[in-house]
């Protein structure tokens, strides 16, 4: 079933729900006391900076995207979802249209204050962690490895959650024992490497090799652990493909690596505002967002 063709929305403007924030790339409202909608806009971030010009399709990509991993990951831990339908929450065809195909009606939880992040590949902060101290936030890797190689094993690197503007900041195990308690930070850490490692075993037979991820975690009344926020997609993920991985150089990507790399080549301090980008640069990264639903769900743009 193909994802619906979703008109251009930089930001959304729903006047029938209450307006709780704005993310980087989602606006998200109240619907009643005890659930929230969530509108995923094609709005793009890069170094903490929301870039000026939207990506065609992008929200209805992630929305796709995330909703595919939550139903394969959800025998591994509780999620968000409703099952709610986001049209029927919301007034009149404007709003309805914002929606369509972009926004979910998820469960109102209460958030944990980190990133849970699992890292099977070394690239990135990791890399840059690795060649200075031998280790990937704290822990200890071999002598002699490669960028973007494979670790020997998926490793739970822990982070703050930024606020809007800021970068989050690697914290050690034992700093997630203080924030949520020792018995929480095992089950997280636990639950994280088991999504990731389903995950990557599922995206590696779809010519995708996942190089790491981020999750998010909230709990419920009950204090029940659920899924939140997004999973698994291009904005949370480094996707790489396979059939031209090559350890020892930085291996092309489906996600918003692609305008981070040409974002390094310009003359800018990486600070609000963020600069316009070439339409061959929106256009390229919208097909990449594309073909990593397409590879990974067989989903097709409508």
């Amino acid at each position: 079933m193909p994802i619906p063709a979703t008109p251009l929305l930089f930001e959304s403007t729903l006047r029938s729900l209450p307006l709780l924030g704005r993310g980087k790339v989602r606006d998200i409202y109240a619907v009643g006391d005890d659930k929230l909608l969530i509108v995923t806009t094609d709005r793009l971030s890069a170094f903490d900076v929301i870039l000026p010009d939207p990506i065609p399709g992008k929200g209805a990509v992630l929305t796709a995207v995330a909703n595919f991993w939550f139903g394969k990951l959800a025998h591994v831990v509780p999620n968000q979802l409703t099952g709610i339908d986001p049209e029927s929450v919301v007034s009149g065809a404007d709003e309805k249209s914002q929606v369509c195909g972009r926004a979910l009606v998820v469960k109102r939880l209460k958030p944990l204050p980190i990133e849970a992040v699992a890292r099977g590949y070394l690239i990135g902060s990791g890399w840059k962690d690795y060649q200075a101290t031998g280790a990937v936030c704290g822990i200890p890797l071999p002598a002699g490895l490669q960028l973007a190689q494979q670790l020997p094993e998926p490793l739970f690197t822990p982070a703050t959650k930024a606020e809007m503007g800021d970068h989050d900041e690697n914290i050690s195990y034992a700093a997630v024992e203080k924030l949520v308690g020792a018995e929480l930070a095992k089950t997280v850490k636990e639950t994280t490497l088991r999504l990731y490692r389903e995950a990557a075993a599922f995206a590696r037979v779809r010519g995708i090799i996942i190089a790491d991820t981020k999750f998010e975690f909230g709990r419920d009344d009950e204090g029940r652990l659920h899924l939140i926020d997004e999973v698994l997609t291009p904005d949370s993920s480094r996707f790489w493909p396979a059939d031209r991985y090559k350890p020892g150089s930085s291996p092309p990507s489906f996600d918003k690596q692609f305008v981070r790399d040409y974002l390094e080549t310009l003359d800018w301090n990486k600070k609000a505002p963020g600069p316009k980008l070439p339409r061959e640069i929106i256009e390229k990264t919208a097909a990449n967002y594309l073909e990593a639903l397409t590879r990974l769900t067989g989903i097709q743009a409508g």
